[in-house]
């Protein structure tokens, strides 16, 4: 790991790229324990990166300050109970920088690191029926607030789609004739900034996430605040 941080940020993420790629046509655990001191170099290096973002975004959210990289990443072995995909290992580092933790409602930061699918994202995912509903009429009762900050310039430059996935029509019990249907049809809040992978390559790939996470925070601390009730 010491080794690792003295690396230059484009050179950890080459070493994750570089591993991701291997591992997507050796998708086994053959090939994956007879090339462990690959792995353990590409984690070292990812973990390097998040432990930086963490720094970085204490720096404008003082929530995540006391969180740790294991609070943040993921174990590398896939669930495949119920896919009919069976192989057993990821093919990217993801790092979800959430300061009640990352399998809380409450919303948070996502760096992700993938061959052709890199990508800056955040948010709220996978709510609870009660929990949605309640964000959804929050939004409704500050339409002009929350228009404000997902409509200025800079976030819907970055994120001009909310939600992974939305209902067709207007959930049922709200306002047929609300001006921003589009804001209470997301059945999450998240939003999702597809990057290239020299992104992470990039000597300020660090500043330039960071800028991202800052202007996604308004955005958060408007959902959270409602999430955070329950």
């Amino acid at each position: 790991m010491a080794m690792t941080q003295k690396l230059s940020s484009d050179k950890r993420a080459e070493i994750c790229l570089q591993y991701l790629r291997q591992i997507a046509v050796n998708n086994n655990r053959e090939w994956f324990h007879e090339h462990r001191d690959l792995y353990d170099e590409a984690r070292a290096a990812f973990e390097s990166m998040v432990h930086d973002l963490i720094v970085r975004i204490a720096a404008f959210d003082p929530s995540v300050q006391y969180l740790t990289v294991a609070d943040c990443t993921y174990r590398f072995y896939r669930d495949t109970r119920f896919s009919p995909d069976k192989s057993p290992y990821k093919r990217h580092f993801g790092a979800y920088i959430n300061a009640r933790g990352k399998k809380s409602n409450h919303g948070g930061y996502y760096m992700h690191l993938e061959p052709e699918g890199c990508l800056v994202a955040g948010g709220a995912y996978c709510l609870p029926s009660d929990v949605l509903r309640a964000v959804r009429q929050s939004i409704c009762e500050q339409p002009e607030t929350f228009h404000r900050i997902v409509g200025s310039d800079p976030f819907h430059s970055l994120f001009p789609v909310l939600g992974e996935t939305r209902v067709k029509t207007i959930p049922k019990g709200f306002p047929k004739d609300f001006p921003y249907p589009e804001y209470i049809r997301c059945k999450d809040y998240s939003c999702c900034h597809l990057v290239p992978e020299d992104f992470f390559t990039a000597p300020d790939w660090l500043e330039r996430t960071a800028g991202m996470f800052e202007i996604m925070k308004p955005f958060l601390d408007f959902v959270n605040a409602t999430i955070d009730e329950f």
